[in-house]
């Protein structure tokens, strides 16, 4: 399926599967153009065979093919195409256990498979090209309950557990859209292993693009003006190039669970290469085209606050308990980055190094990135004011 972008082609093939592992038949989609398919610059940048080619990747996904069917849906090479154009027009990459949460059954039917996980594609492993290297990531259709259990443990074990249940996914992870049940549903001791996990892990997820934003309360409103200290308004500062290569690095260190989370330092330069398991790329999930600096980086004084005013929306405050147990129970952080505005808001426990928000000063922000520092006794008051939380699709407004 074509049309008149590089990065709106997808490839369709009937795959056999492999009967002695379980494997159904299925159709198999494959993306290409997002990675860099002329080195010439006519698409991407051509930064040399030995780092990514294009954007690194190309998407894959495999649906169950029912029986009598002669053709492929086309839908998922749709679906395929918007997940493009969004990297495309943001510059956001994809990393294997990312989620997408889409709210809605991914072929428009009444399916209960309304979100997706990526994993690397069985099958097809990374090739070196002339233009760099290109990885396989294959979309996984999920139901509701499994994206929360992903977003409250993390997605790679979610799809260890999809990979189990053959109706599921089994161990090529193929998405049928008839599926009725959640693999906790079908074997409700998954769920048991999930919570364990929970428990023993924390959360992965170090951060989210969400509707946001904060007010300092303790400014006079005649200050909002004053380019040193940037207040959250109707119009928001942007936050510096800086700024934002920060909060990138901090949601990269957020994914490494085993060692004492680090913040790194304001002045912090781009680090290139590897870092812990996510590949480079141009840019990462908290940046975007217009964090551009309006406002040099060295006017820019971190300010302390002595109160503030948090606002999100629904989807965005029912994370906060994900926040709080998973993140910053085991000494870790979590940021809310805009996509409404160019703020952040980063909550930080007292186990991590390098934040400027501290016991003493817990409320600072630099500019529109603000932090937030919670003792562990004020988290496990903060859950139990926001109980109701842990039922979103109960909470009226």
């Amino acid at each position: 399926l074509g049309g008149p972008d590089p990065l709106d082609y997808v490839s369709m093939y009937r795959n056999v599967g492999n009967p002695a592992l379980n494997v159904p038949e299925h159709w198999h989609y494959v993306s290409f153009g997002l990675s860099d398919l002329y080195g010439d610059n006519r698409v991407h940048e051509f930064t040399g065979t030995d780092g990514p080619s294009g954007f690194g990747f190309e998407l894959t996904f495999r649906l169950k093919r029912e029986t009598g069917e002669s053709a492929p849906p086309t839908w998922p090479a749709e679906l395929m195409q918007g997940l493009a154009r969004y990297v495309f027009q943001s510059e956001n990459t994809f990393c294997s256990g990312d989620h997408v949460s889409w709210h809605s059954p991914l072929d428009n039917s009444e399916s209960r498979i309304q979100h997706m996980l990526l994993t690397e594609d069985p099958q097809m492993q990374p090739v070196q090209t002339p233009f760099g290297v290109v990885t396989f990531l294959q979309i996984v259709g999920v139901c509701t309950e499994e994206l929360h259990a992903a977003q409250q443990w993390n997605g790679q074990g979610i799809l260890e557990l999809l990979r189990t249940v053959p109706v599921a996914g089994g161990p090529w992870l193929i998405t049928d859209m008839r599926r009725g049940e959640t693999i906790f549903e079908i074997d409700p001791h998954l769920q048991e292993r999930v919570d364990k996990g929970i428990e023993t892990d924390g959360s992965n997820l170090s951060g989210v693009s969400a509707k946001c934003a904060w007010d300092d309360l303790s400014r006079p409103p005649e200050d909002d003006e004053d380019s040193r200290s940037i207040c959250i308004g109707t119009q928001p500062r942007r936050l510096s190039g800086k700024d934002t290569e920060q909060i990138r690095e901090t949601l990269r260190r957020g994914l490494e669970i085993n060692s004492k989370p680090v913040l790194p330092p304001i002045n912090a330069q781009r680090q290139n290469g590897l870092n812990h398991d996510r590949a480079p790329s141009r840019k990462d999930s908290l940046e975007s085209e217009s964090s551009a600096a309006i406002i040099p980086h060295e006017l820019i004084r971190t300010r302390q606050l002595e109160s503030v005013h948090l606002k999100f929306n629904q989807e965005s405050g029912a994370l906060i308990p994900l926040c709080l147990r998973g993140r910053l129970l085991h000494g870790r952080h979590f940021t809310y980055k805009s996509i409404t505005g160019d703020t952040a808001i980063t909550f930080v426990s007292t186990g991590v190094e390098g934040a400027f928000a501290t016991e003493e000063h817990p409320y600072a922000a630099h500019g529109p990135w603000l932090q937030i520092l919670l003792t562990e006794e004020f988290v496990e008051r903060m859950l139990e004011d926001l109980e109701d939380l842990n039922s979103p699709d109960e909470v009226r407004l």
